[in-house]
């Protein structure tokens, strides 16, 4: 089984809840929600997994283990 870089993974962690964060901030920017779904996607596909939700605890628990 392919393992994600730890610093892209984590990079990509951090960048989804920023704009997780924006969005909930503003969530009627059409701009912001496009670029949260093109981070999640990211985060998905690094993390093997189908939903934004499955990828953000996945990475957790991947960033979590040394």
């Amino acid at each position: 089984m392919l393992l994600p870089d730890r610093t892209v993974l984590a990079s990509q962690l951090r960048r989804y809840r920023v704009w997780e964060d924006l969005v909930d901030a503003e969530p009627h920017d059409a701009a912001r929600r496009r670029r949260l779904e093109d981070v999640a996607y990211t985060l998905c596909v690094l993390t093997g997994r189908r939903t934004a939700r499955e990828a953000v605890i996945a990475a957790e628990s991947f960033l979590a283990r040394r």
